[in-house]
C-alpha cells in the first residue's frame, strides 16, 4: 500500500472484486474502513484490464497509477490512472504493435521521477524479447528507453524482474533475472539526463521534528532550507544531512545548498 496524500492508504488486490474476480483498487483509512474504488473487467473484453501484480504511485497530479498483467486492448495488460475518488481511465495498452516491441508482462510497479514522468520494466518482449525499460508520461505517451540482451551474449542483462528506482545522483537503478557475465542477472543503472536530487525521510513531518536528508556530495553543505524557511542542520556525511523543521515552515520543497549547486527534493514535503 501507499499513504496517499489525503492521509489515507491506497493498495491493489489480485483477485476479487465485485465484477469478475480480476482484482481491485481499494482506499483504507488509518482505521480501517475500506471502500473499493474499483473492480477490473467490469465490461466484455476487460479493457480496463486484468489482475493488478503491482502497487500503485500516487503521482504529482494527484492521480494514483498502476498496472495490470492481462486484459485490455490486446490480452497482455494495461497502465491504468485513478483519481482518489475512483475514477478509472486506461491511458496506455500493453503490446500495441506487433510483436511487442513496447515490451510485454507488467510485473513491477511504477515511479514518478524528477522530470514528473513515469518509468518501469516489461520482464519480457522488446526488441530482444528479454525486457525493456520505459517511459510514459502522465496522459499516456510511451517510450522504449532500453531493450535488454542488446549486446551478444547478454552482459547488459535479460528479463529484469524488479521494479526501478530513482536514486539521489538522478540515475535508475534496477535489475534482472538473468543474462550478465555469469548468466544469473545483474544490477544495472540507466542515465536518462536527469539531474541529482536530495531525498527527505520522512517526507512529511511536523514543526520541531528531526528529518533526515539523503543525497549525493553533501559535504560542505551551506544552507538547508524547507520552502523558503531556514532550517539548522548537521553534515553528517557527503551522503546525509540531519536537520529540524524549522519554525514557520510549510508544505513545499526542502532546498540544499552545496558547494556543487543547489539540490530540490524530489518530492514537497509536508507540514501538518
Amino acid at each position: 500500500m501507499i499513504l496517499g496524500v489525503d492521509g489515507n492508504l491506497y493498495g491493489t488486490t489480485f483477485g476479487g472484486g465485485t465484477a469478475k474476480g480480476f482484482g481491485t483498487v481499494f482506499k483504507i483509512t488509518p482505521s480501517g474502513a475500506l471502500t473499493t474504488l474499483h473492480s477490473f473487467c467490469t465490461k466484455s473484453g476487460c479493457p480496463d484490464g486484468q489482475f493488478p501484480q503491482t502497487g500503485l504511485v500516487q503521482a504529482s497530479n494527484g492521480n494514483l497509477y498502476g498496472t495490470t498483467i492481462s486484459g485490455g486492448a490486446y490480452g497482455d495488460g494495461t497502465i491504468f490512472k485513478i483519481t482518489t475518488s475512483g475514477t478509472l481511465t486506461t491511458i496506455y495498452n500493453v503490446c500495441s504493435q506487433s510483436g511487442c516491441p513496447d515490451g510485454n508482462y507488467l510485473i513491477a510497479g511504477l515511479i514518478q521521477a524528477t522530470d514528473g514522468n513515469l518509468y518501469g520494466i516489461m520482464d519480457v518482449g522488446g526488441a530482444n524479447g528479454s525486457g525493456t525499460i520505459f517511459k510514459i508520461t502522465l496522459s499516456g505517451t510511451l517510450t522504449t528507453l532500453y531493450n535488454f540482451c542488446s549486446q551478444s551474449g547478454c552482459p547488459d542483462g535479460q528479463y529484469p524482474g524488479g521494479g526501478l528506482v530513482q536514486a539521489t545522483d538522478g540515475n535508475l537503478y534496477g535489475t534482472t533475472a538473468d543474462g550478465g557475465a555469469n548468466g544469473e542477472g545483474t544490477v544495472f543503472s540507466l542515465s536518462v539526463g536527469l539531474g541529482p536530487f536530495v531525498e527527505t525521510e520522512p517526507t512529511a513531518a511536523k514543526v520541531g521534528a528531526t528529518v533526515k536528508i539523503l543525497g549525493t556530495n553533501l559535504t560542505g553543505a551551506t544552507s538547508v532550507n524547507f520552502n523558503g524557511n531556514a532550517a539548522t542542520f548537521t553534515v553528517v556525511s557527503s551522503s546525509e544531512i540531519t536537520t529540524t523543521v524549522p519554525a514557520g515552515a510549510t508544505t513545499g520543497e526542502v532546498q540544499v545548498v552545496t558547494p556543487n549547486g543547489t539540490l530540490l527534493s524530489n518530492v514537497s514535503f509536508r507540514v501538518p
